[in-house]
This record gives C-alpha cells, sequence and structure tokens, in this order.
C-alpha cells in the first residue's frame, strides 16, 4: 500500500509543482514515472490481500521493468508537449489502466471468497485510483480546465486512507492473515454465535467471556473473534454490549419495572458493575440511563 501511495505522490507532486513553476523535461519524466509504479502495486497489493500471503513470484517484478527503464531514459525522453511527448505520456497512461482493469477482474472474481472488509478496502483503493486515472485521461485529452482536480483529490484520498488507518481498531485486515476460515465460513460461526446469543440470551451472563463463547461453539477464540468482527464491525466486548444494552432498553421502558434501581436493571442486563452499564449504556446511545428512561417513558 505504501508503495501504491508513494507512487500517486510521485505523480501527483509533478502536477502540483508544474501547476505553479516550470519544471525540466527530466523532472516531468521523474513524476510521470510514479504512475508506472502504481499499476503494478496496485494488483499486487490485491493478490497479497486475497491470497493472504506476503510473498509473490519473481515473474511478478518483471512487472516493473516499463518503470525502470522510464527512470534510465529520463533525459531522453521528450516532455515537451511535441508529437512524440504526446504518445509518451499516452502509453504512460495507458500502461495504469490496463492495471487497473486487472485489479478490477481480481476483484471481481474474488469478491465472494474473500471477507467483506477486505473487500470494501481494495474496492475503495481502486476506485480511489480510478478517479485519479480518470483525471489524467483528461488532461491527456487536453482538458486543461480540470488539471488541478488531481492534487485535490488525491489529498482527499490520503485524508481518507490516513483517517482509516489510524482507527485501526475499526479495520484490521492483517490481524487474521493466516487464517483459515473463509467467507462463508465466517458467516456460518456468526449466526451460531447469534443464536447463541438470541435464543439462550447467552449476553446475560456477566462472565461471559471470548474463550467461554468459543468452548461453547467447539471453536478457537481467533476464529470467533474473526468471525464478529468481519460480519458485525465490532470486537468481542462491543458485541455482547450492544445486546444488552438492547435488553437495558426495554428494561427501562416497562412500566412495572419504571421504580426498578439502575442496579437492577444493570445485573438484569447482563452487566457486572453498574459503572460499566452507565459507561457503555452512554456511549451507545448518548444518554444515562436514567435520561433515557424519563424520556422513553414521558412520550
Amino acid at each position: 500500500m505504501s508503495l501504491i501511495l508513494l507512487g500517486l505522490t510521485i505523480r501527483i507532486g509533478k502536477s502540483v509543482l508544474g501547476y505553479y513553476i516550470p519544471l525540466e523535461a527530466w523532472q516531468k519524466n521523474i513524476g510521470i514515472s510514479g504512475s508506472l509504479i502504481v499499476g503494478p502495486f496496485l494488483w499486487f497489493y490485491g493478490i497479497v490481500l486475497f491470497q493472504r500471503s506476503t510473498t509473490l513470484t519473481k515473474s511478478h517484478y518483471l512487472h516493473l521493468l516499463p518503470f525502470f527503464l522510464f527512470a534510465l531514459l529520463l533525459s531522453f525522453i521528450p516532455s515537451n508537449g511535441d508529437f512524440e511527448t504526446f504518445w509518451n505520456y499516452g502509453l504512460v497512461v495507458f500502461h495504469l489502466a490496463i492495471y487497473l482493469v486487472v485489479s478490477w477482474f481480481t476483484l471481481v472474481r474474488r469478491d465472494s471468497q474473500i471477507p467483506s472488509k477486505r473487500s470494501k478496502w481494495y474496492r475503495n483503493i481502486l476506485i480511489g485510483v480510478t478517479f485519479i486515472w480518470i483525471y489524467y485521461l483528461g488532461n491527456f485529452l487536453n482538458l486543461k480546465s480540470h488539471y488541478i482536480w488531481g492534487p485535490i483529490f488525491y489529498s482527499f484520498l490520503i485524508y481518507a486512507f490516513t483517517y482509516l488507518f489510524l482507527n485501526r481498531e475499526n479495520f484490521d485486515l492483517e490481524k487474521y492473515e493466516n487464517s483459515s476460515l473463509d467467507k462463508d465460513g465466517s458467516m456460518a460461526l456468526f449466526k451460531s454465535i447469534q443464536k447463541l446469543f438470541e435464543k439462550e440470551n447467552l449476553f446475560l451472563e456477566p462472565t461471559i467471556s471470548l474463550s467461554t463463547l468459543s468452548d461453547r461453539l467447539s471453536k478457537s477464540s481467533k476464529e470467533v473473534s474473526q468471525s464478529i468482527n468481519e460480519n458485525a464491525q465490532q470486537n468481542f466486548r462491543e458485541f455482547v454490549n450492544k445486546y444488552r444494552i438492547e435488553k437495558a432498553k426495554a428494561l427501562l421502558v416497562d412500566l412495572g419495572r419504571k421504580d426498578a434501581k439502575m442496579a437492577t436493571v444493570a445485573y438484569d442486563s447482563g452487566f457486572g458493575t453498574v459503572t460499566a452499564f452507565n459507561v457503555a449504556f452512554k456511549k451507545s446511545t448518548g444518554l444515562t440511563p436514567s435520561s433515557y428512561q424519563k424520556e422513553n417513558i414521558s412520550n
């Protein structure tokens, strides 16, 4: 992923500098060479994500040959707006287009076999790079009015990716890199977990833990955690608390229990302490349990 961003940075950097100051031909070519990095590594990244392997064959690296040849010939490749420049630039745009098509095909072919989070992440990357490619295609076709939109869109893309990485607790692709649990198996396991929670009210057990749930399902803790993360986009504690809070909401608006103490509601919802109950409830609803009760009973 970092090499994809490096290639885009080199390419977009040239666009930004070229927009404000004149560049030498070789300097322009350095920027254009960035596109020759993006395509292959975009495809490589998809392979690594979907095959859950960090190794590539030697033949894969042959796809970097155009970049190295271009880099070696920086001073000789024309970049002065003439006919040769037009076609050299066009070949670079076409080069990226080929890898975008291959990458999209890789995603579509494997989409049903991989976890949804992994698939969505790669799809978002492809969408972002595709928009940047469309911008450069417009530039190739001499649509000058769109020239600055590439850097603007790239900046937005970087902020979006940075946000996702900083919130890694909700986005963890590598955590289950070596897991044997595929998308179908993950979903089947998740349905079994839901059944235990919805039919047997397992969440009401104050001491419920990932290990005890795993034992009930005869699965490893890692597989249970993976299933919850991938299908509910929550960690184990958040998943349990979601059920407990829904139970607490029902108890709080039950007119027959309106005079019950909050401690009683907390324990009857599966929480071990009133403090844990208050914190989880406020985080989920934005209200304290007593405020929620007042609002809903009065209505």
